[in-house]
This record gives structure tokens, C-alpha cells and sequence, in this order.
């Protein structure tokens, strides 16, 4: 069995799709199509059901995607193991982050990637929560950080740390931040026009919960999916935002915004590693996660 076309399959039945699997392959998709076929061939079974919306695994396509990830993965332990005889881990590793934590990690992880693991390459992308759980499931991602991460058998959840969201508007000319605002309390903060993300993300759905607990709801002036345009149309005037505080020191202008405390309740989230838990992590990728927890820590 050749294992590249044990891996171009277990990619397009991962991703559902032929042209998927090209693009993230990086081959062009009539020879990732015949590759697949000569496998079908050689194993005298239809692994994919082919249709006009991708691609799904028959029943021995399911079978072999199961044994194809752990084939894939015995060859890439050995790959690091014989990278290790002669001093050095290997591999790839791609990480997901939310934006918030992206402005704040991506560089200094970065840099003691490069000093610790040299040998290895490094690919890191934003996203939000349920969009990096489904990277993760699919293999595009090995890791990803996510908020409030709910469990599941796909996924190998640890929590990192917790954060608590802060009420983020523009700061007043001339505004003295010395004493800091009082804490506003959340059915205060629900009156408000919000600039909030869209559902799901895993903030939005948080903010929801805590005011459905109190007995309301938020007042949503925007819904926009990104922290960067969020922070501007604060700073325009459009409405307040609930953010980590990261995300507003991390900003271009932070002393554009002014930071208050939520309170009764407060808003606190959680921050979780997760990787695939059919995929078991690699020597590097183990490395990479213990690099996350101290930068983090």
C-alpha cells in the first residue's frame, strides 16, 4: 500500500471533498483523484462515495480512514524518532489561536519555537472557536486554543487559564484613568448597544448564558467577526464591546478605550488546549504544547 495515496485519501475523506483535499494537499486534484482511484483499485474496494457535494467514506473507506490516521501517524512518530538520534525534533506543527490571543503569543511563541525546536516548521492562524474544533477534527489543525471548550470525543480538552471579559468603550477626551471606573453590573451592561461577534462564537454565547441567568438580554447594535474591526467601531462610537483585556493592550490604540469591570456576575471564560484525540500527539507537537502552557502560564 503506498502511503501517499493513504495519505491523499485519508485527506479527502477527512475533508469531504476532492477539491479540499487538493488545495490543503497543494497537488493538483485530477492526479489527487487518480491517486485514490489506483488505491481503489489495488484494494478491490470502493472506498468514497463520490457525488456533486464531495466526497464520504463507504463502510471499508470508514475502516481504512481509521487504520489510515494511525499508519500516517506511526510514520511521522518515526520520522521524530530518527530526527532524535541525531538531535533534533522534526515535523510540522500548525496551531490555531483566537484573534485576542493571536496579538499577544504569536511572537514570542514563535521565537522560542525557532530556538527550541529548529528543525521544526511552525504554522500558525487565527479563527474562532467552533471553526478551529472543526480543524482540529479534519487534521488541518494539531492544535488550537479555545474558548470555553465543551467536551467531546474528537477532542483532547486541558484547560490553560481563565480570563475575565471586560466592558470596553471609548474613553471620554480629557478622562482621567486615576481612580479606574467602578465595575458596571452585567443587567447595566445589557442595556447597552453592544458590537458583539455573531453566534457561535463561544464569547457571544457565553455573554447570552450570563444574561439569560439574570433575566436579560443583550442590546446588539453590530454583530462583526473580528476583534480588530470591533475595537474601531468602538473607538468610532457605534457601542461598547465585552472583550479580554488582551485584546484591547494588544490593540494599535489602547488608550483609545477605557476598561471597566463587570460584575454581579462577572464575566470570567476559559481558555483550553485541544487536540485531536484521534490523532495522538507527535514528539513535537507534545514540545509545542509544553512551549503554549509556559508562555501562558
Amino acid at each position: 500500500m503506498d502511503l501517499k495515496q493513504l495519505e491523499y485519501f485519508v485527506r479527502v475523506a477527512e475533508l469531504g471533498s476532492f477539491t479540499r483535499a487538493a488545495i490543503a494537499l497543494n497537488v493538483a486534484q485530477p492526479a489527487l483523484s487518480r491517486q485514490v482511484r489506483l488505491l481503489e483499485v489495488e484494494l478491490r474496494q470502493n472506498l468514497l462515495v463520490r457525488n456533486g457535494r464531495g466526497a464520504t467514506p463507504t463502510e471499508a473507506g470508514t475502516l481504512l480512514l481509521a487504520h489510515g490516521r494511525g499508519i500516517l501517524h506511526q510514520v511521522e512518530r518515526a520520522r521524530e524518532e530518527l530526527g532524535r538520534v541525531r538531535g533534533a525534533l522534526a515535523g510540522r506543527v500548525a496551531i490555531g489561536l483566537p484573534p485576542s490571543l493571536a496579538r499577544v503569543i504569536t511572537v514570542p511563541l514563535t521565537r522560542a519555537f525557532r530556538q527550541q525546536l529548529p528543525q521544526a516548521s511552525l504554522s500558525i492562524s487565527e479563527g474562532l472557536s467552533m471553526s478551529m474544533r472543526e480543524a482540529l477534527v479534519t487534521g488541518r489543525l494539531d492544535i488550537a486554543v479555545l474558548y470555553n471548550a465543551l467536551p467531546s470525543p474528537d477532542l483532547e480538552i486541558s484547560p490553560l487559564q481563565d480570563e475575565e471579559l471586560v466592558l470596553v468603550e471609548p474613553r471620554p477626551p480629557g478622562l482621567s484613568e486615576d481612580p479606574p471606573p467602578l465595575p458596571m453590573p452585567l443587567r447595566e451592561v445589557a442595556v447597552l448597544p453592544l458590537v458583539i461577534p455573531s453566534r457561535p462564537n463561544a464569547i457571544r454565547m457565553h455573554v447570552e448564558t450570563e444574561m439569560a441567568n439574570i433575566g436579560c438580554r443583550p442590546n446588539i447594535a453590530l454583530e462583526i467577526d473580528g476583534v480588530s474591526a470591533i475595537l474601531d467601531l468602538v473607538a468610532d462610537g457605534v457601542g461598547a464591546a465585552l472583550l479580554a483585556p488582551n485584546a484591547v493592550l494588544s490593540s494599535i490604540r489602547p488608550s483609545a478605550y477605557r476598561m471597566r469591570a463587570v460584575c454581579d456576575p462577572p464575566l470570567r471564560t476559559r481558555l483550553c488546549l485541544a487536540v485531536s484525540s484521534q490523532r495522538p500527539a507527535t514528539l513535537t507537537q507534545q514540545k509545542t504544547l509544553e512551549l503554549i502552557r509556559h508562555l501562558m502560564g
